[in-house]
């Protein structure tokens, strides 16, 4: 499907949501390596993204007046590529190449090597700061596409970050909607135990944003979240509260799955749950 001509029921979204997870373990399983965690439980926010909210084009992905979507959390990109090939970018038989050598689905984005990859991403911190750049540009050329960028929790430990989120606040660049996945994972445990950051929310609205906090598996909940950004004249944070895993009762909220993948037997029995 390369245009959206009416607007998808959340019914509709939910089939794309079960088929893109079981896109993602059984990519993850033929490649033998990467990120199953984050990747199931962000797919709600790319669904809604790529399916209804953003203005965007598979069969023309370099559209002058498109709304870009960066993916700053690197890692989570069989959420991503899978969303992809399920939109119509590209053949869905493509993602079982994933990590391949040559392939154009590496273990992280990397631009122009696949259609609707809009950066290059794997060092936490720095997604947002590019943001910036094109929300300024958009801005001073007095244009209309808008900025969306997704992050970890995890990246809100980079200072990195924390300059951007001042640096886009005093600005008033309400040309940007940041999704934050707030899942309390990262590799080395939960996030209260590498490095807590609460009070996420509170902390970002200091900083001048516009910020919201949802729970990230409600299509609803995003819709109306980014409505909300909309009509802000400062930059948006939506704090999503996710489900680690999201889907697959083995792997919900197990922080060791951060950064593996399933084996032949995990596959069948995720697939299983997935039906």
């Amino acid at each position: 499907m390369n245009s959206i001509t009416t607007s998808p029921s959340n019914e509709d979204l939910s089939l794309h949501a079960r088929s893109i997870r079981r896109s993602i373990l059984t990519m993850l399983t033929e490649a033998g390596s990467g990120h199953t965690a984050g990747a199931l439980g962000m797919v709600e926010v790319f669904v809604s993204l790529y399916f209804k909210l953003a203005e965007q084009k598979a069969d023309n992905p370099s559209w002058p007046e498109r709304d870009y979507v960066l993916l700053s959390a690197g890692h989570i990109c069989p959420v991503l590529y899978a969303t992809l090939a399920e939109r119509g970018y590209f053949p869905l038989s493509e993602l079982a190449t994933l990590r391949d050598i040559n392939s154009r689905l590496q273990g992280h984005p990397h631009l122009h090597s696949l259609p609707g990859i809009e950066i290059s991403s794997g060092p936490l911190g720095q997604g947002l700061s590019q943001a910036i750049g094109l929300a300024m540009a958009f801005q001073l050329d007095k244009k209309t596409n808008h900025v969306f960028c997704i992050l970890s929790d995890g990246e809100q430990q980079e200072g990195q970050t924390w300059e951007a989120y001042m640096y886009a606040g005093s600005h008033s660049l309400s040309n940007i909607t940041v999704f934050i996945d707030r899942n309390n994972i990262q590799i080395g445990g939960t996030t209260d135990q590498v490095l807590p950051i609460n009070p996420l929310d509170e902390k970002i609205r200091a900083f001048g944003w516009n910020t919201i906090t949802i729970d990230g598996h409600s299509y609803s909940a995003i819709e109306n979240a980014v409505s909300d950004a909309q009509e802000s004249d400062q930059p948006t944070a939506i704090i999503c509260n996710t489900t680690p895993g999201k889907g697959v009762s083995f792997i919900e909220n197990d922080f060791t799955w951060h950064g593996k993948p399933p084996t032949e037997s995990e596959l069948q029995r995720a697939l299983e749950e997935l039906t």
